[in-house]
């Protein structure tokens, strides 16, 4: 594939030339909607043997055609394409043969102008052929026959029945009825017909002009559709992953969340560093820097952005650090602060002071009511007492979904993950109250993952479990310790300032709002009690026009939006691989 910034300059010009006719047909026919004086000129223009340019024929249903071939044209898709040369050329024969038999100019001039747009247009599509080479769906046919079979026949049943209902319809048979609703189907009509027999009410004509032309719109978004991106992480390329982490695990605290097995993967030419990404809603989105040597993460980047150009998804990435951003950046990507990650250094934590007074208090009242704490790596917990913790963490989570992406495993107790640390908090009596989960961060650090409490239990628990175990850190060899992620952290700290601007407080006040919700402003006063070390977050994007659309699909993967249920992930591969397969399909198809 030819990459848009090595096309020859006129094949770029040309494509953009055949994007923006769309655009501009599509707003002369959301005008001739609302215009009835240019609607009435189009329409003239459309009957005997005038022709008006592409798509120009007036209308809502038009103009929505129009912006659906814009922004599949625009995402540079092949079968886009390939509807528009033929639709294109097609009308273009017509109008070159009509000419032909009537070779009056004075007479024929609009179709002259027709012909002249036609031609720039076709000429535009053939000059920029090589700029749409974006695959589709391999299914895309089948399921777009599929609606168009299903559209059709609820079309029919609607129409005829509600044909049924007035005195029109009662007074003709089953079979004309039917006739009729394929009939205005078929040619869609503004006004109501008088082919057959009976006069039928402008609502029906009206409804079943609407049904079709929403059939027409899911039946062209089915074909243009772009591929879902269901290559999940095989076995082979997690452990090629985990190669990876072994060796440059230690650069970025989220680098081992790149192993949960509802993202795909792609490695660079030398396999020595790679990109992980999930599909959602035609955006391709990875999370956190890229893993392995930070001297072939280009070659991982050049790969993951070839990736998306050929199915049409938008490239962006959520999480990145500082120096992944940088990276990114070279290559295209526009950087955009998400929030800040609490990074707490083991040598650098300490108890004292008058700012740790809160912390210190909370650890202090639950240890004197009796809470202990157990920590282990995953791989020192028998399958029995694992299979008990995987149960009081799915009774103690809010709510049926499981959130987090970028910095959650998605699992619990998989034997793979052995070098996870769990933390176990007990209360006088011996009974399980809590469980903090983190994985590995190279060799001496951990990055949370799982938080789970009973909710009848006393407050200060989590507190306590993560004081715990910063004092006891050096038993299992951690230097460094990685908590929750604080989005917009910087805007909840100067908003708060005095002499925050306007702006920056209208943004904090909005945040506060959401955080009734989805918990922004709790998170960052929770990580801000550790006094840890911030380290800025990024989202990186191509356009900014694709933000709404990134932003959407990260709030889908993250559990906001759409929220998938995910309590199978939590018990990892127990279940069976294949049954988790089959977990992750429905899941993912949930999402999408």
């Amino acid at each position: 594939m030819i990459s848009r910034a090595a096309a020859p300059r006129v094949q770029r010009v040309s494509a953009r030339t055949a994007v923006w006719y769309l655009r501009i047909v599509a707003c002369l026919n959301l005008f001739a909607a609302v215009s009835l004086s240019f609607r009435e000129q189009v329409r003239h223009h459309n009957h005997g043997d005038f022709y008006t340019p592409y798509l120009l024929t007036a209308g809502f249903s038009s103009a929505a055609f129009a912006v659906l071939m814009a922004v599949m044209m625009n995402r540079h898709k092949r079968a886009a394409w390939i509807a528009n040369l033929v639709l294109s050329g097609l009308l273009l024969i017509g109008v070159v043969l009509s000419l032909l038999q009537h070779p009056g100019v004075d007479r024929h001039w609009f179709n002259w102008a027709t012909l002249a747009v036609l031609v720039v247009f076709v000429g535009a599509l053939v000059l920029g052929r090589s700029e749409f080479q974006a695959k589709g769906d391999p299914t895309n046919p089948k399921l777009a026959g599929w609606t168009l079979i299903g559209g059709g026949v609820v079309t029919l049943l609607v129409g005829t029945g509600l044909l049924s209902l007035t005195a029109a319809g009662r007074a003709a048979s089953l079979a004309d009825r039917a006739e009729y609703v394929v009939l205005r189907a078929v040619t869609l009509g503004s006004d109501g017909s008088q082919s057959l027999e009976f006069g039928v009410p402008r609502a029906i004509d009206v409804t079943v002009n609407v049904l079709c032309v929403g059939v027409l719109l899911l039946v062209t978004y089915a074909l243009f559709r772009a591929p879902k991106g269901k290559e999940y992480l095989s076995h082979e390329d997690e452990t090629r992953l985990r190669e990876l982490l072994v060796k440059h695990g230690a650069r970025d605290s989220l680098g081992y969340f790149a192993l949960r097995r509802d993202k795909s993967v792609i490695f660079s030419p030398s396999g020595k560093a790679a990109v992980t990404y999930r599909v959602v809603g035609g955006v391709s989105l990875a999370s956190g820097d890229p893993i392995g040597d930070i001297e072939a993460w280009p070659g991982a980047i050049e790969q993951w952005l070839e990736q998306a150009r050929e199915h049409a998804w938008v490239p962006a990435v959520t999480g990145a650090s500082e120096e992944g951003g940088v990276v990114y950046a070279r290559h295209g990507l526009d950087a955009l602060e998400l929030g800040d990650e609490a990074i707490v250094e083991v040598s650098e934590f300490s108890l004292d002071g008058r700012a740790m007074r809160g912390v210190r208090q909370a650890h202090k009242r639950v240890a004197r009511a009796g809470y202990t704490v157990a920590v282990r790596r995953h791989a020192d917990i028998a399958e029995a007492e694992m299979e008990t913790m995987l149960h009081h963490a799915d009774q103690w989570r809010d709510g049926a979904t499981e959130r987090g992406w970028s910095m959650a495993l998605g699992r619990l107790g998989d034997p793979d993950d052995g070098q996870c640390v769990m933390l176990e908090c007990y209360d006088g009596e011996g009974e399980l109250k809590a469980l903090l989960s983190f994985v590995p961060w190279g060799e001496h650090g951990l990055s949370l993952d799982l938080m789970r409490r009973d909710r009848d239990s006393d407050n200060g628990l989590m507190e306590f479990m993560v004081i715990e175990l910063i004092q006891r850190a050096r038993e299992i060899g951690v230097e460094r310790v990685s908590l929750n992620f604080a989005v917009f952290r910087a805007v909840f700290e100067r908003g708060s300032r005095l002499g925050a601007g306007p702006f920056l407080r209208a943004w904090r006040s909005v945040l506060v709002f959401f955080s009734r919700w989805w918990q922004i402003e709790s998170l960052y006063r929770a990580n801000a009690k550790y006094r840890p070390q911030w380290e800025p977050r990024y989202v990186l994007f191509e356009r900014s026009r694709d933000l709404p659309r990134i932003a959407l699909a990260n709030a889908c993967v993250e559990g906001f939006i759409a929220q998938p249920r995910l309590p199978a992930l939590l018990r990892g591969r127990r279940r069976g691989v294949a049954a988790e397969q089959a977990t992750q399909e429905r899941e993912l198809e949930h999402v999408a």
